[in-house]
């Protein structure tokens, strides 16, 4: 253990993971955020820490068990030629699962449908961490086996996963009050997921998509979005002032 600890190249391996899982943890820290909105106010940061310290189990669970890992690879049928294996399933079925619920998150936002009947009433408690639940396993079996082809030590590994999940334990509840103040933000969060779904899906058909696109494409639109919002801002504020300056000189 104190050789490891004395270690440069450790470090290094464990700076690099944590930051790559930080990334890979993004798309994961937004879905959860969208979900526990539907929850009520006081239950919502509760449900946020579950979500996340589940993902952190089920990820160190997955590392202890990489014999299981390694054996998802193995082709278990054929469609249409295309070999498909347990890995391959287990990503279909999640961006499949991520698509759906994204896509049905922007229904009801579009038709406006929480206007009418709250989120927080139609959702509980036990079904929002069930959907956590499933979108963990497709994240974190994702996460994991890109940890597994950059480090060999599981040590290292195990502590990059508990870094990374605390560190986002202290950004989950900023990102998440953010999304929520700002529907465009959310919406912009939802089109990303879907994205994401759609990049899943074609990874489990051997299809790579460079994730670095897909958040280079997600950061550019959060950074106009931000202008856009501060522009709406600027503009609010400029507005109140000039009525109010009315309002002390009428006519």
């Amino acid at each position: 253990m104190m050789e490891l600890l004395a270690s440069p190249q450790a470090w290094m391996a464990f700076a690099t993971l944590t930051a790559l899982e930080l990334v890979l943890g993004i798309d994961n820290i937004i879905f959860i955020s969208i979900l526990v909105d539907k929850l009520p106010a006081e239950r919502r940061e509760f449900a946020r820490r579950i979500g996340l310290f589940m993902a952190m189990f089920m990820r160190i669970g997955l590392l202890l068990v990489l014999a299981w890992i390694v054996g998802l690879v193995k082709p278990l049928f054929t469609v249409l030629g295309q070999e498909i294996s347990g890995r391959d399933l287990i990503l279909i079925l999640g961006g499949l699962f991520l698509i759906y619920k994204s896509t049905t998150e922007i229904h009801e936002s579009v038709e406006g449908e929480d206007e009418h009947a709250p989120s927080a009433v139609k959702a509980t408690f036990a079904s929002v961490i069930l959907q956590i639940m499933v979108i963990d396993l497709v994240f974190s079996l994702d996460s994991i086996i890109t940890a597994v082809g950059m480090v060999d030590d599981v040590r290292i590994m195990i502590a990059a996963v508990i870094a990374s999940v605390a560190l986002m334990t202290v950004f989950a509840s900023p990102i998440g009050q953010f999304v929520s103040r700002h529907p465009t933000i959310k919406m912009l969060a939802l089109s990303f997921l879907v994205v994401v779904g759609v990049v899943l899906v074609a990874e489990g058909f051997d299809h790579h998509v460079p994730k670095g696109y897909v958040y280079f494409a997600m950061a550019f639109s959060l950074a106009v979005e931000a202008l856009n919002i501060r522009m709406r801002h600027k503009r609010s504020a400029l507005s109140t002032e000039k009525a109010r300056r009315e309002g002390q000189h009428p006519g």
